[in-house]
Parts: structure tokens; C-alpha cells; sequence
């Protein structure tokens, strides 16, 4: 007990004595964990947010009738179910049970706004459905207006009319997709929000929805159902399933709700809540270097007075403690102060969001105990842990140190620290070529990028001296003496340079590889446009997420009649279970593909596929065992099975999937009808630019979808990759501004030991301009080092997910280096080094000469 007191009294009254040089590394901590802190509480008040507005949304609903049989893709979370009859809610009413019964139809819908332009559509999905006027089983609220009541009436909730400009009254179009010119008579919300986030919504009355949403009168989604006084959930599901027909069930109001929420709002909070957690990891493991090597200078700083201490008698576990003490304070009042940071970072967001178009639910932040124990436990647990091995050589100081001057940390890279970095990176490039070439896994490429880091870490100090000799040797004839000067002072300590980089180098490295993923994307979707689109100009639906409602069958024959126009085939979109498995079908005019799209090397005739043919990728079909003349087993989302015989095999399915089959064997078995795409091709000396404007013209008329040429049809397709990297950046700051906090808080320590030799130079001649320039470029040079080799590992970790991607899946990914944004992200950091230098530099040249060169 004796010994942990006095350990600990050492501990703090050393932090006392130099709490200056540990404020970086509290920032580091506090950062980092006010990022966790912040992520956490933001997703606990999210999920309960929309918990209680799905509550509020769905309380009158009691039980839900819908079909059993579901049809689901991979890749997708929700299935495409069978639809049931609309007439089984009159049978559902006549139950002693029920106080209300009405039919659900669901589908999609995207409205066009005050200008024009579609409103959402990018990501989350763009509903239409039929109003349901008992408002206790209508999970929507009219707040403004009334219900619709004729044809062409509708009702938007109310952040969709916002959003596109729309008030009561006004005309507009629906796009189902075919565009149906509506009214809004109504405003609508859900749960007492708004909206849901970015879905959009407009209800219709019950025969236009019929009209406009399925493929025949009488089929709907599902049935609501309410119970009647004295019912419980459980005894309605109960009396409801002896009438219900085969192929059918009811669930519980509660039950149904929960899945809702889950697929409107869980597979987003997950993947964004996710998101932000992997990037607090990037944060911490930054933050995690940056303790390490602020602890380590401390240290062997401190050597003579540990060897004194041991002198007088202290044990190398006291020194340890007191080592790890000044670790976990600081550690604890960092996390301390994050833990605040992190609920006002949430409450900024909370404010934020509706301002840039994402209605945060409103409601008091959720701060959990797991969201408040967790960060300040990792904070400690950071901090302590990357002070462990510093403060275990701090307990090995010898006595005799004492009678040595202290010198200033020149080590370099010992033999076995560089045998043992080449055969990590040896190890590193063996299990990532197995993992990318030999035996593609993701998961193998993941731990030979790990092995890579760790490679590179420890082969810092190795690389360190011939990197800054390379990087600095323009510095003396640019800089004459001050160059030569700052060149020495970052080679005279190539392990401490390297571990000042290595927090820089992992930032950089993440930054790196998510530009060179991104532009490997968009590159593959240019390929992909090169080698498998054959026309001229495409009209397109969204390229991403589940909002839009597709294009109208009718445009592509519409568009097929322009003189102009050879030949213009619409690629609609459909599901069926094939020999048991979901998968995605592609409805067009096989016989017209040709025209337009590079199938490859094509086995059969893509003409000849009639109501019972199937073409087949050639990869689907190794996959299978499929081949021209057998056959397939379809089992469509109407539950009724067909066999079909596959007719074609070819060789490029990037554009046209890996099942088509003809409109004709699509028409029985269709739900709501759209194209994906309508891909146009004009006739011989027809220009592009007068084949455009006639097809534009003519698109106009079916809710004036976009028409773009090849290229631009490619980069609408890589749409998203731009918002991603945003996105990627704006999150990697942070890591960045931690990183040069470090570079900053390892200088200041530096010069600190430094003193004497700087007052020397500052005698012989060396005027403060020049001590300033001097600073600033050696911390230059350990940014650029950290640059390049954060640009470097970033780049080769790139090809590994590339490549990884790559044989994961059936995809052929191209790999793409973008030198220009590579170049921006090396011009980023070593800008920020000569930033973070600025500080130490200017308390350099303030020192007083006589005083520094005093100092012991």
C-alpha cells in the first residue's frame, strides 16, 4: 500500500510540475473521445426518436394481414411480398373482434416539386399509397387541409411539400411511374413529425391508388386491422386467422410496426451509427501514437530525474506507477471533459441536421449509461495503454543515470527492430497476394492490411532517416543554413521522428484509400458504360438507394417512334426465385438488346425467348450448372411457379443483370411496372446533340426523367462516390487535427530539451526569423514524411480492396489512381505541418539567449 502512495504522490506531483507538456496529449484524448461520446448519444436519441414516432404513428393498428410468400434479393433487406385481395377486408369486418378493417396498397411515388424536379429520390425510398380515412388505423396525420376525395387528389406529408416548394392547391405530377398529374389538397404527418427522415409520401384515393400502383383492381399490400373494445393484440391475431385464405397470416400492430422501423430507420441507423464508430476507432488509434510518443519524449527527457529518484531509494514499480499515474489523470479528466464535449457535439448535430435537409426527430437527447461509461473508459484505457511502454523503460532507469548530463534522444533503428519490420511486411504482402490473387477473401486482404500497418510502424524509424534525407536535401540551397539546420534536427532522431509521423501517416493512409476506392469505382462504372453500353444517350432512373419510382414502361416505345431513333429499349426491373434463390430479373425486348447493349459472346438467340425462354450470364450459369436447353425453375412473387428454358448465355451482364426475360412472361406476374433504364440509340447521321433534344422532348411528357449522353450517364452512376468522400474527409479532419496536434505537442517537447542548444545558436548569429524558419521546416519534414508514407501505404491498401472487392464478387473493378486529389492530400499535409510548427516555433525565438544558455 506504502509503495502505490508513493507512487502515485509522484505521479501527480510530477504532473503538476509539468502539466504544460501534457495538454496535447489531454486534447488528443479529449477529442477522440468526445467523437465516441458524441456518436453514441446521437444514436441512442435517433432510435428512441424513432421509436416514439412509430409508437405515436401506429398505435391504432392492431394486427396486419399480408401474404406469406416473399421474394428476396440479395443484398436487399426487404423482400417483395405477394399481394392479397383488397376484398378480404369486407370478410375481415364482419369479426365480433374488429372494430375496422381496410386495405393497405403500397408501392412507389415520387412528386415532382414547384420546379420541376423530382423531390427525393437519392437513397432513402419515395412511398404512394391509398389514404386510409379511419385515422386511428392510418399511421399518418392530416395537419393542414383535407382527404382526398376525387381523382387526382392527393395528400404529401408535410416536410415533402416543404422541401419541393408545394402548398395547398397547387398541381403537380406523380411519377408511378407513369406521371399522373395530381392536386395537393393535404398535409400530412407521421408519428407528429414531418416526415420520416428523407421519405417522401403522397396518399391517393383508393381507386387511383389501385389505378396507378398495382397491376389489376382488388389486390393490396396488406389489410389494417383495429381491434374492438376489450381486444387485445394477441386475441385479434387470434379470432383472425380461421378466415383468413391460404398463403396468408396476421401479425400483431406491434410486431408489424417494429418491422417497419427496422427497415425504415434500423438498416440506416446501423450503417450510419457503424460508420461513425469505425471512424472514433480511426480517431483513438491516431490518438493512441500521439499519447505514445508524447509519453516516450517525457521519459527519456526525464531520465536523470527517475535515476535520481531511484538513488534515493525508489523501486522500479514506484517509477512505474508514478509513470502510469500521470497516464491515467490525464486520461481521466481528458475523457472527463470529452464526456461533455461528446453531449454538446450531439446536441449541435440534433440542431443541425434539419438545417441541411435531414429532419432530426425532436425530442430531449438520450444519454445512456453505456454511452457515458464506455467512452471514459476507452479514454483511460487509450491513455494508460500508450503510456505502458514508456513508463516500463522509465522503471528500468539505472541509479548511475544520474551522474550523466542529460542528452538529447538520439537512437536510431536497432537490428532487430529492422529484421523483425521486414518479416512483418514479408508476412503482409504474402497474405494479401493470397487474399487478392490466389484465394480472393476479403477478410485475408483485411489482415495482411493490418500486418501492413504494423509493417510499416515498425519500419519507421528504418525508413525515417533515408526518407528525410531525400525530402530535405532541396532544403539547403533553398534555405541555406536554416534548410541544413532543420534537415539535421529531424535526422538526429529517427525513432522519435518517425513515431511524431506515424499518428499523421495513418490519417493520411485512411484519407488515401478511400480517394483511390472512390476513383477505382468510378473508373469501373466508365468501363462498365464503355464496354457494355452501346447507344447514344440513357434515361435513367436514381442510381442508388431505394427512393424513385422508376421510368414509365411506355417511354421506351414512345421514344422508339422519334425519327431520329434507330433503336430505344427499356430495361425493367423484377424478381423471382430461381431454383429456390432471389434473384433480380431484367424485363425488356431481348430481341432489341443487341441495338444497344455489348452483350459479349452470346451461346442461343436472344431472339427466341418468347413467354417460356431465359437468357442467363455466363457466370450465372457456371454458378448453376445452366447451359442452352435446360431448364429453370421461376417462382414469382404471385406464388405461382413456371418452368422456363434457358435460350441464351452471354458473356457481359454488368448492364443487363444476370436473368432476362421477355415483357410477355413478365405480364402475368408483374407488380407495380418501371424501367431501370432506357437505353437509346440514334440512327446513322443523326448528331448527338439533336437526338437528345428530340428525346427530351418526348421524356417530358412522362414526368421529364433525366436523358444524358454516355459519359454523363456513367458519372450520374458514380453519383454517390462524391457524397461518400465528403462524407470520408469531413470524418478523417478530426484523425488529422490530432495527428498535427501531436507533430506540434512532440515539437515543443523537443525544443524544450533543445534549450541550451538553441540559445547557443541563437549567441553565434542565428536571429529569431531564422530559429522560427528553422522549426518550421523540420516540422515540415516530419510531415512530409508521415505524407508520403500515409500516401504510399494508402495507395497499396487501396489495390488491396479493389482487388479484394474484386473477388468477392462477380464485378470487374478497375484500379485508379487520381493524382490529382492524391496531390491535394499530400499539398493538405504538409501545409498542416508547417501549421502545427508555427506554435513551438514562435515560443522558440522568445527565449531568452543568456537564460538558454544556462539551461541544464
Amino acid at each position: 500500500m506504502t509503495t502505490t502512495r508513493t507512487s502515485v504522490r509522484i505521479g501527480l506531483s510530477s504532473l503538476r510540475t509539468h502539466r504544460r507538456r501534457f495538454v496535447g496529449t489531454l486534447t488528443a484524448v479529449l477529442l477522440g473521445v468526445a467523437f465516441l461520446t458524441g456518436t453514441l448519444v446521437m444514436g441512442d436519441t435517433l432510435r428512441a426518436s424513432f421509436d416514439t414516432m412509430f409508437g405515436n404513428a401506429v398505435s391504432g393498428t392492431d394486427a396486419v394481414v399480408r401474404s406469406t410468400h416473399v421474394v428476396t434479393v440479395s443484398g436487399e433487406s426487404e423482400g417483395t411480398r405477394q399481394p392479397v385481395s383488397a376484398g378480404l377486408a369486407q370478410r375481415i369486418r364482419q369479426l365480433p373482434q374488429v372494430a375496422a378493417a381496410a386495405p393497405d396498397i403500397q408501392g412507389a411515388g415520387q412528386l415532382l416539386g414547384a420546379d420541376g424536379r423530382p423531390i427525393g429520390g437519392q437513397g432513402p425510398p419515395t412511398l404512394a399509397g391509398n389514404w386510409i380515412d379511419d385515422p386511428q388505423l392510418n399511421p399518418y396525420r392530416l395537419a393542414e387541409g383535407r382527404a382526398p376525395s376525387a381523382p387526382g387528389e392527393v395528400v404529401v406529408n408535410r416536410g415533402t411539400a416543404e422541401k419541393g416548394g408545394l402548398e395547398i392547391g397547387d398541381t403537380t405530377v406523380l411519377r408511378t411511374p407513369d406521371p399522373v398529374r395530381v392536386t395537393v389538397v393535404g398535409l400530412a404527418t407521421f408519428g407528429g413529425e414531418d416526415g420520416m427522415a428523407q421519405v417522401t409520401y403522397t396518399g391517393m384515393t383508393l381507386a387511383d391508388a389501385e389505378k396507378h400502383l398495382t397491376p389489376k383492381p382488388g389486390q393490396a399490400s396488406g389489410i389494417q386491422v383495429r381491434a374492438g373494445p376489450g381486444t387485445s393484440q394477441h386475441e385479434l391475431v387470434d379470432a383472425l386467422r380461421p378466415v383468413l385464405p391460404p398463403g396468408t397470416e396476421a401479425i400483431a400492430g406491434q410486431a408489424s410496426a417494429a418491422e417497419n422501423q427496422d427497415m425504415i430507420s434500423g438498416a440506416f441507423l446501423g450503417l450510419f451509427t457503424t460508420l461513425l464508430l469505425v471512424f472514433s476507432g480511426i480517431v483513438l488509434l491516431v490518438a493512441t501514437f500521439s499519447i505514445h510518443n508524447t509519453f516516450a519524449i517525457v521519459v527519456a527527457q526525464r531520465t536523470r530525474e527517475n535515476a535520481l529518484l531511484r538513488a534515493l531509494g525508489a523501486s522500479r514499480r514506484q517509477i512505474l506507477g508514478a509513470t502510469l499515474t500521470e497516464a491515467a489523470v490525464v486520461g481521466v479528466i481528458a475523457s472527463a471533459a470529452g464526456l461533455g464535449a461528446g453531449i454538446g457535439i450531439a446536441a449541435g448535430l440534433q440542431a443541425l441536421f434539419p438545417a441541411i435537409g435531414f429532419p432530426f426527430p425532436d425530442g430531449s437527447l438520450v444519454v445512456s449509461g453505456v454511452s457515458m461509461l464506455l467512452p471514459l473508459a476507452v479514454g483511460v484505457v487509450v491513455c494508460a495503454g500508450s503510456a505502458l511502454v514508456p513508463a516500463v523503460h522509465a522503471g528500468r532507469t539505472a541509479p548511475l543515470a544520474a551522474l550523466r548530463e542529460t542528452a538529447v534522444d538520439d537512437s536510431g533503428a536497432s537490428r532487430a527492430r529492422t529484421v523483425t519490420g521486414l518479416a512483418l511486411l514479408l508476412a503482409a504482402v504474402g497474405v494479401i497476394l493470397t487474399g487478392v490473387l490466389a484465394d480472393p477473401s476479403v477478410w485475408l486482404s483485411a489482415v495482411g492490411a493490418v500486418l501492413a500497418l504494423t509493417a510499416f510502424v515498425v519500419l519507421g524509424p528504418v525508413a525515417a532517416s533515408c526518407a528525410v534525407r531525400i525530402l530535405g536535401a532541396p532544403l539547403g540551397r533553398l534555405r541555406g543554413a536554416t534548410g541544413h539546420l532543420a534537415r539535421r534536427n529531424a535526422l538526429r532522431s529517427p525513432k522519435r521522428t518517425a513515431s511524431t509521423a506515424t499518428a499523421l501517416m495513418i490519417g493520411v493512409a485512411v484519407v488515401s484509400l478511400f480517394t483511390v476506392f472512390g476513383a477505382s469505382l468510378k473508373a469501373t462504372m466508365d468501363q462498365t458504360v464503355d464496354r457494355s453500353f452501346a447507344g447514344d444517350v440513357a434515361v435513367s432512373a436514381p442510381a442508388f438507394g431505394a427512393g424513385g419510382s422508376g421510368l414509365s414502361p411506355r417511354l421506351a416505345p414512345a421514344v422508339g417512334r422519334l425519327p431520329e431513333v434507330a433503336a430505344a429499349v427499356g430495361l425493367g426491373k423484377g424478381v423471382a426465385e430461381v431454383d429456390g434463390s432471389g434473384r433480380a430479373l431484367t424485363v425488356t425486348d431481348p430481341a432489341a438488346l443487341s441495338a444497344v447493349l455489348d452483350l459479349g459472346k452470346v451461346d442461343g438467340s436472344m431472339k427466341a425467348l418468347g413467354a417460356n425462354g431465359i437468357a442467363v450470364s455466363d457466370t450465372e450459369a457456371g454458378k448453376r450448372g445452366l447451359h442452352t436447353g435446360s431448364t429453370a425453375r421461376l417462382t414469382f412473387t404471385d406464388g405461382k411457379e413456371r418452368t422456363f428454358t434457358v435460350r441464351a448465355v452471354y458473356g457481359q451482364p454488368e448492364l443487363a443483370g444476370d436473368y432476362v426475360i421477355t415483357r410477355e412472361a413478365w405480364a402475368p406476374h408483374r407488380g407495380q411496372d418501371s424501367d431501370a433504364l432506357v437505353a437509346v440509340a440514334f440512327k446513322d447521321g443523326v448528331s448527338t446533340a439533336d437526338g437528345k433534344a428530340a428525346v427530351e422532348k418526348t421524356a417530358a411528357a412522362y414526368g421529364n426523367p433525366d436523358v444524358q449522353t454516355r459519359g454523363e450517364y456513367a458519372q450520374s452512376s458514380a453519383g454517390g462516390i462524391d457524397m461518400m468522400l465528403t462524407l470520408v474527409y469531413a470524418l478523417l479532419a478530426l484523425a488529422v487535427l490530432i495527428a498535427l496536434l501531436g507533430i506540434a505537442n512532440a515539437l515543443t517537447l523537443a525544443l524544450h530539451e533543445r534549450t541550451r542548444e538553441l540559445g547557443l545558436l541563437r549567441a553565434v548569429g542565428q536571429t529569431r526569423k531564422q530559429l522560427r524558419a528553422m522549426v518550421r521546416w523540420e516540422s515540415v519534414l516530419v510531415a512530409a514524411f508521415g505524407t508520403a508514407g500515409g500516401l504510399l501505404l494508402g495507395g497499396f491498401l487501396g489495390w488491396v480492396l479493389v482487388k479484394a472487392s474484386e473477388g468477392a464478387g462477380d464485378t470487374a473493378f478497375a484500379f485508379a489512381l487520381p493524382p490529382v486529389r492524391l496531390l491535394v492530400v499530400a499539398l493538405v499535409g504538409i501545409t498542416a505541418g508547417a501549421l502545427a510548427g508555427r506554435r513551438p516555433a514562435r515560443r522558440a525565438a522568445r527565449l531568452d539567449v543568456l537564460r538558454a544558455v544556462a539551461a541544464d
